[in-house]
């Protein structure tokens, strides 16, 4: 059996900034009649740098992530082949049809609340080490670049998405937060 508490802790980190972005989307909407500021552009606010995702791409991202983490571990647990391949869920086509059929940044938010939910218990005490070592033909790319093309432990699989995929799209999400609504670097405060 598989501890899913790091997994769970993940989705509740990036579910919480995800809310963070939503609510300071939602102030700034409510403060756009107001006049400007003249550093605005520099605080500005879930607008993403060039070729980076917005929040609502980012959650449709790891709701494909996560449906093909579920896929994969369901087939395993069926006692069938599975196979991962996380390239649909880079695709810009995919990503809007996701969003849109999701109904936006609270449709996002709560299929990946339910996704966490069903994986932490699929992953957790259903399944048992030999379903969690099942090789899984794996490929994985990330901003056009192969990081992997092997078979890989469902065990991997799952951990990965705790331990780099779920913290890597929490600060990038972050990221989106205008500077005022960072929390500060206490390295630059020596």
């Amino acid at each position: 059996m598989m501890d899913t508490t790091p997994l769970r802790d993940a989705y509740r980190a990036l579910l919480d900034a995800a809310a963070t972005v939503a609510d300071a989307d939602a102030d700034a909407d409510a403060g756009a009649g107001a006049e400007a500021d003249a550093d605005a552009d520099a605080d500005a606010g879930s607008v993403p740098p060039a070729g980076e995702w917005d929040a609502d791409q980012i959650l449709a991202h790891v709701t494909l992530v996560n449906a093909a983490t579920l896929a994969a571990v369901a087939l395993v647990a069926a006692g069938s082949s599975a196979t991962y391949d996380n390239r649909v869920a880079l695709d810009p086509w995919t990503l809007a049809r996701t969003i849109a059929r999701a109904g936006g940044s609270a449709g996002l938010r709560d299929r990946v609340r339910h996704q966490a939910d069903a994986l932490c218990a699929l992953a957790g005490p259903a399944l048992g080490e030999a379903e969690l070592d099942t090789q899984v033909p794996t490929l994985l790319l990330s901003n056009g670049e192969l990081l992997v093309d092997r078979p890989m432990p469902l065990r991997d699989l799952v951990t990965g998405l705790a331990e780099a995929e779920l913290p890597g799209h929490t600060a990038q999400l972050l990221a989106l937060l205008p500077r005022s609504r960072r929390e500060p670097d206490c390295s630059m405060m020596n």
